[in-house]
């Protein structure tokens, strides 16, 4: 633990330390090939020039050759190794995407994200929304938003650990240590498995990304409420509107900008899920999603690169347009600054 500890001060240190060198590094030798100063008039204005078009360039620099490393490069080969066989060699055109729509599990992990995307996105930005107002109304508001908050600090196979101790089964003549089969038990029922129900278990493991991500969407939704002006909410309670009425009428129209962009935000995350479904239940009982899919034929069972590149390009396909409509509504609500 204490070898973990140095490594990881050790990368914080060189990383942040080499940044820093960098841009200082940068700097000095942009201003040494073009000095400004000691040069005669004309020649500083052009130096002064040079550096202007070149210093943007220096500081995203890496980002862009990381950004062309990671992530554009990876697409390209991945949209390549879709239409190639299972070695990644053989050209077979659109074989594997016909493969992929007529494949029952493939089928069963799309209707199983679907199911995600209609329970998840919902239940966060509903119960973010309703926490954020009730919040604003209490004195311990602000600890309440903490320990709602604290969840999202936790990673996705750290929480999907705590909630499998929350669904743990022991035999029916045994101590039940889960504490749902314990409330269960405690109320004269049978303990249950609870994450091999086929169909119910899918919203055992949603329960684990909505307790993560209701904080995110507390604080984003709390701070759009903030920001509507008290006099609307005066002149509304002046009408004799009440509190329902405020709420659904007065400041959900005002937010609705903010509350599409948490929605949205929650659902591209919905369709990349993949950690809590491998760690509670490795997709069996027809928990199957399509990123856990994808890792399956890539990487399990000798690896099939054509048919994990495939699914990987579907999951593209379906995060990008949501992603691209979330930034634009996003600019607008910056008003495109």
């Amino acid at each position: 633990m204490a070898g973990q500890i140095f490594s990881a001060i050790l990368v914080i240190i060189v990383g942040v330390g080499g940044c820093v060198a960098y841009f200082w590094g940068a700097n000095k030798t942009l201003d040494l090939v073009f000095p400004s100063r000691g040069v005669s008039g004309g020649t500083a204005v052009d130096n002064l020039r040079r550096q202007a078009m070149i210093r943007p360039w220096l500081f995203i620099g890496p980002a862009m050759i990381i950004l062309i490393v990671y992530l554009i490069y990876p697409v390209v080969q991945t949209l390549y190794l879709s239409f190639h066989d299972r070695a990644g060699e053989s050209f077979v055109g659109l074989g594997n995407y016909a493969w992929a729509f007529g494949d029952r599990e493939f089928r069963n992990s799309i209707l199983n994200n679907l199911l995600w995307l209609l329970v998840v996105p919902a239940a966060c930005t509903f119960l973010g929304l309703i926490i954020a107002v009730l919040t604003d109304r209490i004195w311990w508001g602000t600890i309440a938003k903490s320990l709602i908050f604290l969840p999202l600090a936790i990673s996705f196979v750290g929480a999907s650990v705590i909630w499998k101790f929350i669904y743990e089964f022991r035999g029916a003549d045994q101590v039940q240590i889960g504490l749902l089969n314990a409330v269960v038990r405690f109320f004269g029922g049978d303990p249950q498995v609870w994450i091999s129900l086929p169909f119910w278990n899918n919203f055992f493991l949603m329960a684990i990304l909505i307790w993560i991500q209701t904080g995110f969407a507390m604080v984003i939704l709390s701070a759009a409420l903030r920001g509507i002006p008290d006099e609307t909410i005066e002149a509304a309670v002046i009408d004799g509107a009440s509190p329902f009425q405020i709420f659904w009428k007065i400041m959900v129209p005002q937010i609705w900008g903010t509350i599409a962009v948490v929605w949205t935000t929650i659902t591209i995350l919905v369709l990349k899920v993949f950690d809590i479904v491998l760690t509670m239940t490795n997709g069996q009982w027809n928990s199957q999603v399509l990123a856990n899919l994808m890792f399956d034929w890539m990487f399990r069972g000798g690896g099939d690169f054509g048919r994990g590149a495939t699914i990987a390009i579907i999951i593209m396909l379906a995060v990008l347009p949501i992603m691209v409509w979330n930034i634009r509504q996003a600019n607008k609500e910056t008003g495109g600054h």
